[in-house]
């Protein structure tokens, strides 16, 4: 566990903690990213959310103010790519972002991590270092710009 200023502590989450992680995907999507976003993309997102499938594989790690989870990442730490990176809106510009990016570098040191940001991302993760692998795409209405950071 790594701790913070201000009280902020990582770590990786358990398994019963991951439906709060998904609650502040969700929360944080609607409120950022759902207005560069058709509804079609929208509820891609939000079906993503409750699939299975999709979900299984996915390592989180969680960033905590006292206990009540703030932000969240995750990874498929098999293929090193980045599916969820979230900060509660009221956290914002505090640092925890990237906080909880290098704690993430520090699990898979030296390693090639791949992401697919949302408009709203783009500049967060060009400032971390991520660099476009491709232009803009939309796929079911989900905008992202594959991206990649090289460890």
């Amino acid at each position: 566990m790594m701790e913070l200023n201000a009280g902020i502590a990582i770590r990786k989450l358990n398994e019963d903690e991951i439906p709060l992680a998904l609650e502040l995907a969700w929360k944080t999507f609607c409120e950022y990213e759902s207005p560069d976003y058709s509804e079609e993309g929208t509820e891609e997102f939000r079906k993503c959310l409750h699939d299975e499938a999709y979900l299984a594989g996915i390592v989180y790690y969680g960033a905590f103010e006292e206990d009540t989870l703030v932000g969240e990442i995750g990874i498929r730490s098999d293929k090193k790519h980045i599916c969820f990176f979230f900060v509660d809106g009221s956290h914002h510009r505090r640092g925890i972002g990237t906080k909880m990016f290098h704690y993430l570098l520090s699990e898979f040191p030296n390693q090639t991590i791949t992401l697919n940001s949302a408009p709203f991302g783009l500049p967060f993760y060009k400032a971390l270092g991520f660099v476009p692998t491709e232009d803009e795409k939309t796929v079911n209405g989900i905008r992202f710009t594959p991206m990649e950071y090289k460890g």
